[in-house]
């Protein structure tokens, strides 16, 4: 390669590279920990003590019946000398039954609160996620990742915009909030 030509290749490189690099520097990043915000916005709050008294109520329920079955096995147990075998088999059948009854009931009831959880916190993520573009747009970030999913292993506190995000969500559902009206008072 001439002289001439590498010149004119740095020089082309340097072209592509410098624009590149200025914009780089200029790049505004920040990260939140959705997680975190997730569960301190006043909505997240709300949502997850509705979720959690769902789940002790369906606990409770579930509890209930598996002390039913225990006692019955225990029933079992003690009578299970005075029966017949075909008696004694018939009724660990049923009582078997009843227990993988139980088991998927457990395992509905489960799934029936995963879904419940996304349906709660679905709306809420979604405003989180127009909180953090107002934020964005608003101090000019070109990105803003969130600390659990992004890879992040260090960043200075300084860069987290979680506080913010909880403060300015909290913030705008008190203003989209609608205004109860005064009671009718009764005559």
């Amino acid at each position: 390669m001439s002289l001439r030509s590498t010149l004119a290749a740095a020089a082309a490189v340097l072209s592509l590279a410098l624009p590149v690099a200025a914009s780089a520097a200029e790049l505004k990043v920040a990260y939140v920990d959705l997680q975190r915000v997730l569960l301190e916005v006043d909505d997240g709050k709300a949502a997850k003590g509705r979720l959690q008294k769902w789940l002790e109520d369906r606990q409770k329920e579930i509890d209930k019946e598996q002390e039913t079955l225990r006692k019955e096995k225990e029933t079992l147990d003690k009578q299970a000398s005075a029966m017949s075998e075909a008696t004694r088999t018939q009724k660990a059948t049923e009582l078997q039954k009843k227990v993988m009854e139980l088991a998927q009931k457990y395992e509905r009831s489960r799934a029936e609160a995963a879904n419940k959880e996304r349906q709660e916190m679905e709306p809420i993520v979604n405003r989180i996620d127009q909180v953090i573009a107002s934020i964005a747009e608003r101090d000019g970030l070109g990105m803003v990742l969130d600390k659990r999913d992004s890879g992040i292993v260090f960043a200075l506190s300084q860069y987290d915009i979680s506080n913010e995000v909880v403060r300015s969500y909290n913030n705008s559902a008190k203003k989209t909030a609608p205004v109860a009206k005064d009671a009718p008072v009764k005559k």
